[in-house]
């Protein structure tokens, strides 16, 4: 993979641009591929986004969301996007496997393919171009950190801040956590300069669900939290049920993990939910937790060093079960 300084020059060309994202993206995802493509659109380029799957609704008001291509359910259309595609670039996401049903399209696609990512340990062979810092804190400050570089800090207008604020806020939970540095804030304030309504995004982000979400966040703080204060751990085990009964959609369950780490002398905090297909982990950690290790090591995952991912294909006792013994095994590095 070629230093992403590399195409500074050759971006400058009008071109068949696509952009995507891992699957189910978050706020840091589609902040930063809507963000890059409304930058990219002032060189002419033909750009379209194109998401592995769905989205949660709490997105939908981006600048630019109406135009982004779900590839589950508009299968052909983003397929024929890809295969014309002169450039692919990867956002968020550092191996074709986390795209899933799309890896395929992705991997037999003859565009130069450009990383812009800040997750652990990337696959570096997929991609011709790119750059990978997992000391950011978003994705969306790396695509800021790349207009800026290649001397465009003129054409961030209030579209492309409202988007990359997207992702700066909801992946260093509202500046909450370790990956916040001073360049942080720095983006931020100029952001704020451009014309960001801060306000705003924290309404549509964080104060536009259905009462059903909030019934749901009940009935699992009462009857699917364990606390495992031997292990200063909390787990969160949802059954296939409680998604149904309560009628929880993709994006729904944003952020719920940060409720374990709110319990005082808790490091680690983990939700694990039945998505029928694959029961999906979050993690999250405090201090010296190592939860990208954590994932890979028992749960086919990975992330960042204090947020991370994974899942399985057993089923969901199973995987409780695995849980407990692996935060068993780790006891030494949890006390």
């Amino acid at each position: 993979m070629q230093d992403i300084t590399n195409i500074f020059e050759l971006i400058k060309t009008p071109a068949n641009v696509a952009i995507t994202m891992h699957q189910k993206p978050d706020g840091d995802a589609m902040g930063s591929t809507l963000g890059l493509y409304h930058f990219l659109k002032q060189y002419g380029h033909s750009v379209t986004v194109v998401s592995p799957t769905n989205w949660g609704s709490f997105l939908n008001w981006m600048p630019g969301c109406d135009l982004v291509l779900d590839f589950e359910n508009k299968n052909a259309e983003a397929n024929n996007i890809i295969a014309a595609a002169d450039w692919l670039f990867c956002l968020d996401f550092n191996t074709p496997s986390r795209v899933k049903k799309m890896e395929d399209s992705i991997r037999q696609c003859k565009a130069t393919k450009v990383l812009i990512d800040h997750h652990q340990q990337p696959d570096t062979e997929y991609f011709n171009y790119g750059i990978s810092l997992t000391q950011k804190s978003s994705t969306c400050q790396m695509v800021y950190d790349f207009i800026v570089a290649m001397g465009d800090t003129d054409k961030i207008n209030t579209e492309i801040a409202t988007c990359l604020y997207t992702g700066l806020i909801t992946d260093t939970g509202s500046f909450r956590f370790d990956n916040v540095d001073a360049a942080v804030f720095e983006m931020a304030a100029h952001l704020k300069r451009v014309g960001v309504n801060h306000p705003k995004i924290f309404e549509e982000i964080y104060d536009n669900f259905l009462e059903n979400r909030f019934r749901f966040i009940g009935n699992m703080l009462l009857n699917r939290m364990e606390v495992f204060y031997e292990y200063n751990t909390v787990l969160i085990a949802i059954p296939r049920e409680d998604l149904v009964k309560y009628d929880i959609n993709t994006g729904d369950t944003e952020g719920l993990v940060n409720y374990g780490l709110a319990i005082q002398g808790i490091k680690l905090a983990a939700i694990i939910i039945d998505r029928t297909e694959e029961i999906k982990c979050s993690f999250r950690s405090k201090g010296q937790f190592d939860v990208n290790t954590f994932a890979r090591t028992y749960f086919n995952g990975g992330g960042h060093y204090n947020a991370a991912g994974g899942g399985s294909k057993e089923s969901l006792q199973t995987v409780i079960y695995n849980f407990k013994t692996a935060i068993h095994e780790q006891k030494e590095n949890l006390i």
